[in-house]
């Protein structure tokens, strides 16, 4: 006969298993939920417009016209800013808690990075809408202006009038959010580099550049890939602070220094106002496009991680 205290346990470790399962697969079933109740919300919209609902610019509520595109340029335009800011200024950070930085600095420095973590994004816009995009429409942008405005292949870019506000603004102030995120990461993945690797370096005469370039990152690369994904995440479903600096136009410009919209920024600002059935069904169809996107953005991130994990196998 089996022990009780062992039949005890092992109910116990079966209980813990369905619970933890359950907790799964709702996870699961909510994100399907989501994911079908958007689609069927737009159904009106996806349905008047066909696919020209992705690739129409017109916004036009008053004639009941209504296109993705232009959201859908903002949103990847100013994701893509606020990562080419954010990615190498948070993997610095990153590096200079873990290998440079004096053990004093390490904590002042790391709660810091971590307290603009909590700064809610509707600070960021308003400081955004009322000190920075002052600041870069009366020095910054017109230098970019004068100086690439004219060039053959940058110039397209920085065309058109120094307001401010735009997709740059709107980049920027991305960018400056999602640091703390990608940076609080990059920190503890580095921290994890077991110490015998640094030391083997070491050992061997390797620089602090070379500990750096060819031990650390080489090491946490996969999991730095993670990160900047997460903050890719992060900067597609900004609402209020891309709100604020973005220009909320319905335009489509090549020109950063336009005003433009996102998805998110879009529904924010007119859902209140969406009186017509289509109308609603169109928003409604904006947020499961990006839904979509992000869906799409974190699942190439997977394959992507998986792939890395596969080649690093093979080379180990």
């Amino acid at each position: 006969m089996s022990d009780p205290a062992h039949r005890r346990g092992a109910g116990g470790e079966r209980l813990f298993g369905l619970t933890t399962a359950g907790a799964a697969w709702l996870v699961l079933l909510l994100l399907l939920g989501t994911a079908a109740s958007m689609a069927w919300g737009g159904r009106q919209a996806f349905s008047t417009f066909g696919f020209g609902f992705l690739t129409s610019r017109e916004w036009n509520p008053v004639e009941g016209h209504f296109g993705a595109l232009v959201p859908i340029y903002g949103t990847l335009v100013t994701s893509a800013i606020a990562l080419m800011i954010a990615v190498p200024v948070s993997v610095g950070i990153a590096l200079f808690l873990t290998e440079i930085a004096p053990r004093w600095a390490r904590g002042p420095i790391g709660i810091a990075i971590e307290l603009l973590a909590a700064i809610p994004s509707i600070i960021y816009g308003m400081w955004g809408l009322f000190v920075f995009a002052p600041w870069l429409g009366a020095h910054v942008q017109p230098w970019l202006i004068e100086h690439l405005g004219n060039t053959p292949i940058l110039g397209p870019l920085f065309e058109g009038a120094p307001i401010g506000i735009g997709m740059l603004t709107a980049g920027i102030v991305l960018g400056i959010m999602i640091i703390p995120f990608v940076a609080a990461v990059a920190r503890d993945v580095f921290a994890a580099v077991p110490p015998s690797l640094r030391e083997a370096a070491v050992a061997l005469g390797s620089t602090r550049w070379e500990i750096l370039s060819r031990v650390t990152l080489p090491y946490t690369r996969s999991a730095i890939v993670g990160a900047v994904f997460l903050g890719l995440g992060r900067a597609l479903g900004e609402t209020m602070a891309v709100t604020f600096v973005l220009g909320n136009a319905h335009d489509l410009s090549v020109s950063l220094l336009m005003p433009s919209n996102s998805i998110a920024a879009t529904i924010a600002n007119e859902f209140t106002e969406a009186d017509t059935d289509l109308y609603r069904s169109s928003l409604i169809a904006l947020a499961f496009l990006l839904f979509v996107v992000t869906f799409i953005v974190l699942s190439l991130a997977k394959l992507l991680l998986s792939r890395m994990d596969r080649s690093l196998g093979r080379t180990h």
